[in-house]
């Protein structure tokens, strides 16, 4: 008999936990005014938890701290403290003995295809990409996530995400609004949707727009047609806004949420001087880039990254697999570090997904290797605060601050370690993976009888 708690059992769980149990509602939304009057609202509630100690660990708090011999204390959903070996543990605390192991964030990747390019990998599932148009801000991302996708679980289970941001592809210019996810089961993408969490578009530059559409002998087929494109685009949503009354528009109502600052942009973008212009472009315009993706180049720009506050969210050491990868070099994150501007590492991959800890640090390593020493404090907020910052949830998620959602994952080892792995993984408090514990292993539905079924690695 299969004892693994399948979707509906883990639904009923929730269920009781909303008629029993006090202080099992959702974290408050945020100031993301889009996501909660959109429709599709988060319907997500947090799985039930008890108040619990991690003591003895050491604790990278994601924001560039480290304690040793530390402390971490949570109930109700939220950090309630982090400190030393004399921090008070308050009474009908459980009390985990984490002596020798480390304690993070919660692991969030900003760069994911879980869902709408789920496995298995076929035709049927390949919903990432609206590639009938260069412009499609009209398109949601969460209208193509498979809850069911096994990649959710993997993900939990071998790299602790607990967060991820779900973008369509990148074959149009304006791809579509991206969804910022909770790694939980559940039967809809609204119960994983993160609650607050402000909407994003993704935008791509360079080749694939150009070659998509080029290929198809219509505009954009240059970087030049990229651009015109998009300025075209951007006029039209400002006529749309000075409208009085315009007719119900849903590309237009993305651009505009864009121009108004509620809705992030997240730019594919691989060159510096296309980064460069883009940024020109958003002056142009008035709006801001939060993150360019895959910036293998944000190295040979990293002052102005900086001062503009835009993130790279990169790879450690992707390269060369096209003409715009090509300058790519694996000390980029390093040096963007260096120069102070903000580093996120991305998957972009439903196995890279389950390894970002080793990817930073094979980014730190290539640091070392050239002189710039990063410490493991710092590496670690590339994969959890510096990632929540570019997708507008770090008020809520990506440190172990008090009041802080309690996304939280026990490492059996050192995190920048390839021998290490999760042991426990608490989402809003509640353990959603334990390795010790094979009932404890999620299994979607669709897993039910597959071979591999709650494969772990």
């Amino acid at each position: 008999m299969n004892t693994r708690p399948t979707l509906v059992a883990l639904f009923a769980l929730v269920l009781a936990s909303c008629t029993t149990a006090s202080g099992t509602q959702a974290p408050a939304a945020a100031s993301a005014a889009t996501e909660a009057d959109a429709p599709y609202p988060s319907t997500y509630e947090r799985y039930p938890g008890v108040p619990t100690a991690l003591v003895g660990a050491t604790v990278y708090d994601g924001a560039g701290g480290m304690i040793e011999n530390g402390t971490v204390l949570f109930a109700d959903g939220e950090v309630v403290g982090i400190g030393g070996a004399d921090l008070a543990i308050p009474a009908g605390y459980t009390r985990i003995d984490a002596t020798g192991k480390f304690v993070t964030p919660g692991i969030i990747d900003i760069h994911s295809h879980l869902g709408n390019y789920p496995t298995p990998s076929v035709d049927a599932h390949s919903d990432g990409n609206e590639a009938t148009d260069p412009t499609t801000p009209e398109v949601w991302a969460e209208h193509s996530v498979w809850p069911q996708d096994p990649g959710f679980s993997r993900a939990l289970a071998n790299g602790g995400i607990t967060s991820l941001q779900i973008l369509p592809g990148s074959a149009n210019l304006m791809g579509g609004r991206t969804v910022t996810l909770k790694n939980v089961p559940s039967r809809t993408v609204q119960g994983m949707k993160f609650p607050g969490a402000p909407y994003s578009m993704k935008m791509a530059c360079g080749e694939n727009p150009k070659r998509v559409y080029g290929g198809r002998n219509r505009m954009p087929s240059t970087r030049m047609g990229n651009f015109a494109v998009n300025r075209e685009t951007f006029l039209q949503a400002q006529e749309y806004m000075a409208e009085e009354s315009p007719d119900r528009d849903l590309a237009m109502e993305t651009l505009a949420g864009v121009l108004r600052g509620e809705i992030l942009i997240q730019n594919h973008c691989y060159r510096a001087d296309e980064m460069a212009l883009v940024l020109d472009m958003a002056d142009e315009f008035g709006y801001t880039v939060a993150a360019f993706h895959h910036a293998v180049e944000s190295y040979k720009i990293a002052d102005l990254l900086r001062e503009n506050e835009v993130c790279s969210a990169v790879w450690a050491d992707w390269y060369g697999f096209k003409m715009e990868a090509y300058d790519a070099i694996p000390e980029n994150a390093a040096l963007l570090h260096q120069a102070g501007a903000c580093v996120v590492i991305h998957s972009d991959d439903e196995n890279g997904i389950q390894r970002l800890n080793q990817e930073a640090a094979k980014a730190q390593a290539d640091g070392a290797r050239m002189g710039i020493a990063i410490s493991d404090a710092d590496v670690i907020s590339w994969i959890t605060l510096n990632a929540a910052r570019a997708m507008g949830i770090a008020d809520m998620t990506g440190s172990l601050e008090a009041g802080k959602m309690a996304d939280i994952v026990l490492w059996n080892g050192d995190p920048l370690s390839i021998y290490s792995r999760p042991e426990m993984v608490w989402i809003d408090g509640a353990v959603m993976y334990d390795m010790n514990n094979p009932a404890m292993r999620p299994v979607s539905d669709f897993e039910l009888g597959q071979p591999g079924e709650g494969d772990t690695k």
